[in-house]
């Protein structure tokens, strides 16, 4: 009995070393407007005024030297859809206020435009989750950049990330 609580107590010791060296360190991203797993409410939506929610960080590594901001349906039709995505926000940025973006270089959403637009799926409900990346560094790419230049850019970069998840139908 002994044993088995020994091993499994080293088991999760090294998935958690294996999990910050990974840049697996969490970080806390929460909104007021809605709470993990909730309803996104409609004014930050297609169906209202496409307003961005009001967004606050927590645990930002000391060792961060920009964050990311990636918001995206996991369960559009085509695949993956990015609706915001905003690089080399400033590491000490605490919150980002309804309506505005945060300081940083703003990139192409699958809208084909620069900001935020909201959830706006087609029938059924979706998921849209709301993820910050602390990197360990800035990155270097021009305004309006792809999800894709995103991602390959961030590679290897990543020392903390939280993620917020909300759900939202579109109205008939």
């Amino acid at each position: 009995m002994r044993t088995s609580i020994a091993g499994g107590a080293v088991a999760i010791l090294l998935t958690a070393i294996a999990s910050l060296a990974a840049g697996g360190a969490t970080m806390k991203i929460t909104s007021s407007a809605f709470h993990e797993g909730a309803n996104i409410p409609s004014k930050f939506t297609c169906d209202g005024s496409d307003t961005s929610p009001p967004l606050q960080i927590a645990g930002v590594p000391s060792g961060a030297k920009s964050l990311v901001l990636i918001v995206d349906d996991p369960d559009a039709p085509g695949g993956l859809f990015t609706h915001w995505l905003v690089w080399n926000i400033p590491p000490q940025t605490g919150s980002i206020a309804e309506g505005s973006a945060p300081q940083g270089v703003q990139g192409a959403n699958d809208f084909g435009k620069s900001g935020y637009r909201g959830p706006c799926p087609p029938p059924g409900t979706h998921r849209y989750s709301f993820k910050i990346f602390a990197l360990d560094r800035e990155l270097e790419l021009r305004s309006g950049a792809k999800r894709s230049q995103v991602d390959a850019a961030m590679k290897g970069h990543v020392i903390a990330q939280g993620e917020l998840v909300g759900r939202y139908a579109k109205r008939k």
